[in-house]
């Protein structure tokens, strides 16, 4: 790996509310060393509102905010990614492009929280649960020594923090 900037695309079915919240999270804590993105396999064309009210009151700036399809990030003009992380399970199973570069892949899996059902509280809740995962694997993948792993044990770390049982140092 490089000193450079490291790009980094995550992917959800719909790219309204896991990744971007991750989206946002890792241009927070990586900045000058990360770069984020997200992106959808079927975008749902706008962004969850309780996700962009729980970045709002954690005082993230959301103007970036919009569900976008992964095809976007496929084409010739397209940053070229360095580590593409697929947010949920569905994702992970469906025909990607061809990313160029050959980024590092690993599933991050972290259930959906626009699909949680009960009172206001309950939802607002399920945003947090996500955000918190996301932080906690997006923390942990910041302070990997980039340059001091080689290729293979840089995807184990990755994929280790997928499954939420990283690789002591």
């Amino acid at each position: 790996m490089s000193d450079n900037v490291y790009n980094v695309l995550f992917l959800c079915n719909a790219n309204s509310a896991r990744s971007i919240m991750a989206e946002a999270i890792l241009n927070r804590i990586g900045v000058g060393r990360f770069k984020a993105f997200s992106a959808g396999s079927r975008p749902k064309g706008k962004v969850n509102p309780y996700a962009v009210q729980l970045l709002e009151s954690l005082n993230y700036d959301t103007s970036f905010a919009r569900s976008k399809g992964w095809d976007e990030f496929a084409e010739p003009d397209a940053p070229e990614m360095h580590f593409i992380f697929t947010l949920c399970d569905s994702t992970a199973n469906e025909s990607c492009p061809i990313w160029p570069g050959h980024p590092m892949t690993a599933l991050w899996s972290i259930p959906d929280p626009a699909k949680a059902d009960g009172a206001e509280a309950e939802l607002h809740l399920a945003f947090a649960d996500a955000y918190r995962m996301l932080n906690n694997r997006i923390s942990l993948f910041t302070n990997l020594p980039m340059g001091a792993l080689d290729h293979l044990a840089l995807q184990q770390h990755i994929d280790a923090i997928g499954r939420d049982t990283p690789k002591p140092n």
